[in-house]
């Protein structure tokens, strides 16, 4: 199987090439510097020069392909239109192969809204973060899309070692005299760890019914505090208290997709356990914060 991923050298992305490549896929990197292509090379892929915000420039030199993953997000005040500008382009592309390529959209849990006591799951209604409400209309172009199989992927949040969304968690203990939650410490987050995530999306590529989506939670949600404290314990921090941020503060540090932090969630990843035989090994994210595989910090924080 030749694999086409996007964002391969990100948190999601880079975990996904390692497991196709463990799996015999042939995985094809889009890289956009000589950084990024090192880094395609160093987990097993073939590096393939190009840009998501500029997709006129390689999809018409693309090879015959089984499958595009889509995990590339760019955080910035465009990444709408240049999502919009990537589907505008690779998907009459890869219809034109004629072999109907499975295509993954990476959508994530920030477009459903804050749960309550109830567990969203793959039938719950729409709720997006302003931020990312654009996904939605791509998710559903991707998944009505002639000539291709499209198919849709809802990360929890994610997270690996003392990375992804628990990157700022590991910073503040060691650096900062209390580590810092938003809106509140009974926040629950939904949680998925990258390799698990990422054998994910191989079942989806084998498995997964042409329209259908997805969600990738291994815990259906955890208070975001017993996730500080841990940290704090882990560290010997000096307030084992967590400090409570305001939305509007780490939205004005980070942009206003950062608001996602406050979401109170719990999602299910039944569907994906129950249809693909999805197996995730790392069912105790606050038992890892206290016996790290190892202390290197990670990528920064992704929820899509």
């Amino acid at each position: 199987m030749r694999v086409l991923v996007l964002g391969g050298t990100g948190l999601i992305g880079s975990a996904v090439v390692r497991e196709l490549v463990v799996r015999g896929a042939t995985v094809l990197g889009l890289a956009r510097s000589e950084a990024s292509a090192a880094k395609l090379a160093a987990c097993g892929a073939v590096p393939f020069v190009g840009n998501i915000a500029a997709p006129e420039r390689w999809v018409g030199k693309l090879p015959e392909l089984d499958a595009v993953i889509h995990a590339a997000c760019d955080f910035d005040s465009d990444m709408a239109g240049i999502d919009d500008r990537l589907l505008d382009g690779l998907l009459p592309a890869l219809a034109a192969q004629g072999s109907g390529p499975r295509f993954i959209y990476t959508g994530g849990c920030w477009l459903f809204g804050s749960t309550g006591e109830a567990v969203a799951t793959e039938t719950t209604p729409f709720e997006p973060l302003p931020a990312f409400a654009w996904m939605v209309p791509n998710l559903r172009r991707v998944l009505a899309a002639p000539g291709i199989a499209g198919i849709v992927i809802h990360p929890a949040m994610v997270y690996a070692d003392d990375g992804g969304v628990f990157d700022r968690f590991a910073c503040d203990a060691v650096d900062r005299h209390a580590v810092r939650v938003v809106a509140s410490e009974a926040v629950r987050w939904p949680l998925v760890q990258a390799d698990d995530l990422a054998q994910l999306y191989a079942l989806a590529l084998e498995r997964a019914p042409t329209g259908s989506s997805y969600i990738g939670a291994a815990n259906d949600g955890i208070p975001v505090g017993r996730i500080a404290r841990a940290f704090a314990s882990r560290s010997g921090t000096r307030e084992q208290e967590p400090e409570i941020v305001p939305a509007e503060a780490v939205a004005a540090e980070l942009g206003e997709w950062a608001r996602g932090y406050a979401r109170d969630q719990t999602l299910s990843g039944e569907k994906a356990r129950r249809e693909l035989g999805w197996q995730p090994a790392h069912l105790d994210p606050i038992d890892e914060i206290r016996w790290p595989v190892r202390s290197e910090r990670g990528a920064a924080p992704t929820s899509s």
